[in-house]
């Protein structure tokens, strides 16, 4: 979701900042536009990183001695973190 955020924050800030010429005397839309696009990339770039956070695999695997048959005993879990719900 925060990558379409900052892409649609980036296409809103250049549509000001480059298409509308309109002048109102209590703001500066090409400033307002150029903000929404530095916000637009930033956000853009912070959804890429959790994006990449979000994707890693745990793998934890124990061996063990089972005391009572002597027979060696492996244990495997993993867990990851990239599911339907994106938690």
């Amino acid at each position: 979701m925060s990558i379409g955020t900052g892409i649609a924050l980036f296409v809103i800030g250049a549509i000001l900042a480059f298409a509308v010429n309109v002048e109102i005397d209590w703001v500066n839309l090409d400033l307002v536009g150029y903000i929404f696009m530095g916000a637009g990339a930033l956000v853009f770039v912070i959804g890429l990183i959790l994006l990449a956070r979000r994707r890693k695999t745990n793998t934890v695997t124990h061996t063990s001695v089972d005391p009572n048959s002597g027979q060696q005993t492996t244990r495997g879990t993993t867990s990851s973190t990239d599911d339907a719900a994106g938690l």
